[in-house]
C-alpha cells in the first residue's frame, strides 16, 4: 500500500481524491489530511478515512477541532497546528504521494517541500509551479521525485505525450499543444455588460464543479493562462507552442500535434476523478468512479480561437510568459487579490484584469533566481494590486 497525503483535503479535488482512494482501500493509506477553516468537512473525512495526522492552518479552527473531537472516535488524532506543519507532512517518511491541492500561492511552500523530498507529487496547485518556475522542476530533477499532473488539460497532455514521457522535458516529435477551454460562462457575453457581472455568475461555471477562486479564474480564462504557464514548464515548451482553444462542450480535455500531422486527443466527462484516476494508478489505470462518455449523447464538438478582447487575462499570462523572470509571480500575486476584491465585492469583474496588468507594469521584473526572490516579489505584487484596488473604491 501507498501512503497519500492530501493538501487541501476539504477543497473540491481534495474531495474527490479521497473519493477516488476509499474506492481502492487495498492500495493506498490516507496518512495525513490538511485544511485551513472548514473542520466540519475535515471531522467527516477523518471519520471515514482514519488519517494519522491532521493539519488545520487556521490556529483558531484549530482549538475548535481539538474541542470537537474530545470523546469522539478521534480523540486520539494527532492534530498539528499552521502552515509549516503543512510542510512537515508532505514530507513524512511513510508518505509516498502528496496530493499538492491547496489553492494559490499558499501551496508554494509545501509543494515544493514534497518535490525536494523526492515524493511522487499530483499537481493540482498551478500558482506553485507558475511562481517558482525553474527552482521547482529543478527540485523534481535533482531529488528524482515523479511529477504527475492532475489539472484535466495537462493530465490530458500528458496522457497524449508519447509513451514512457517524463514530465520537464521535451518530448520528440511534438509540434505544438492545444489547450482546450470551455470558455467560461460569460464567452458569449456582450463586451459592455460584462462591468456588470455578480460574483454569483462568475463562480456558476457551466461544466466543472469548482471552488470560487478558479471559478472566477475560469471566466476571465486567468486559470487558462495560468495553464498554459503551466504547460511551458511541465513538458518544456515555448509559449508560441501551446495555443488556447475554447470548446465549450468539455469533452475533449487537450491534445497534442505532433510534427508528421497525427493529432492526439484525451476525451472524457468532465469529471475531476478521471485525472485523478489516471495519476494514482499511473502507469496503470483503475476505476474513477466517473460515468463513461457517451460519444453519442455528444453529438457534435465545437471549437474556436480564443478571444483575447474578451479575455484579457489571457493576453496578460502570455506577456508574463514571455518577459520571464519574476513576472509570472506578479501576475499570479495580483490575479489573487483582484479575484478575492472580486468576490467581496470591492471591484467589478472588468477591474480584474486591469488591476492585474498595473500591477505588472509597477513592479520591474527580476532574475527569478532564489525563493526569496519570489516570495518577495509575491509579496510587493499584493501590495501593490491593494493598492490599486483602494484606489479603484475611491473613484
Amino acid at each position: 500500500m501507498k501512503g497519500i497525503c492530501i493538501l487541501g483535503a476539504t477543497g473540491s479535488i481534495g474531495v474527490s481524491t479521497l473519493d477516488v482512494v476509499a474506492r481502492h482501500p487495498n492500495l493506498y493509506n490516507v496518512i495525513a489530511l490538511t485544511a485551513n477553516k472548514n473542520i466540519d468537512v475535515l471531522y467527516e473525512q477523518c471519520l471515514t478515512h482514519s488519517p494519522q495526522v491532521v493539519v488545520i492552518v487556521n490556529e483558531q479552527k484549530a482549538a475548535e477541532f481539538k474541542t470537537k473531537i474530545q470523546n469522539s472516535p478521534l480523540e486520539n488524532l494527532r492534530v498539528l497546528v499552521g502552515a509549516e506543519s503543512v510542510c512537515d507532512v508532505a514530507t513524512l517518511p511513510n508518505v509516498d504521494s502528496v496530493m499538492a491541492a491547496i489553492v494559490g500561492a499558499a501551496g508554494l511552500l509545501p509543494t515544493l517541500a514534497a518535490a525536494k523530498a523526492g515524493k511522487t507529487v499530483l499537481l493540482a496547485n498551478k500558482e506553485a509551479l507558475v511562481m517558482s518556475g525553474d527552482i521547482f522542476m529543478n527540485a523534481v530533477e535533482k531529488s528524482g521525485a515523479q511529477l504527475l499532473p492532475i489539472d484535466s488539460e495537462h493530465n490530458a497532455i500528458f496522457q497524449c505525450m508519447p509513451a514512457t514521457y517524463q514530465t520537464g522535458v521535451t518530448a520528440k516529435g511534438v509540434r505544438r499543444i492545444l489547450l482546450t477551454a470551455s470558455g467560461g460562462p460569460f464567452r458569449t457575453m456582450p463586451l459592455n455588460e460584462l462591468s456588470n457581472v455578480t460574483p454569483a455568475q462568475a463562480v456558476a461555471h457551466p461544466n466543472w464543479d469548482m471552488g470560487k477562486k478558479i471559478s472566477v479564474d475560469s471566466a476571465t480564462m486567468m486559470n487558462k493562462g495560468l495553464e498554459m504557464i503551466e504547460a511551458c514548464l511541465l513538458f518544456d515548451m515555448k509559449p508560441e507552442q501551446i495555443q488556447v482553444v475554447i470548446h465549450p462542450q468539455s469533452v475533449i480535455h487537450s491534445m497534442v500535434d505532433y510534427v508528421d500531422g497525427t493529432v492526439l486527443a484525451q476525451m472524457g466527462c468532465p469529471d475531476m476523478r478521471i485525472p485523478i484516476a489516471h495519476a494514482l494508478a499511473y502507469p496503470e489505470r483503475f476505476e474513477s468512479g466517473a460515468t463513461p462518455l457517451d460519444i453519442f449523447a455528444v453529438k457534435h464538438m465545437d471549437f474556436e480561437p480564443a478571444d483575447l478582447q474578451r479575455f484579457p487575462c489571457l493576453r496578460l499570462a502570455y506577456e508574463a510568459i514571455q518577459t520571464g523572470g519574476t513576472m509570472p509571480t506578479i501576475l499570479n500575486a495580483a490575479n489573487e487579490i483582484a479575484v478575492e476584491a472580486f468576490l467581496n465585492e470591492q471591484i467589478r469583474f472588468s477591474d480584474i484584469p486591469l488591476v492585474i496588468e498595473k500591477t505588472m507594469q509597477t513592479i520591474p521584473m527580476q532574475k527569478a533566481g532564489s525563493l526569496e526572490i519570489i516570495l518577495t516579489t509575491d509579496k510587493n505584487a499584493r501590495f501593490v494590486a491593494e493598492q490599486l484596488i483602494q484606489n479603484l473604491a475611491n473613484t
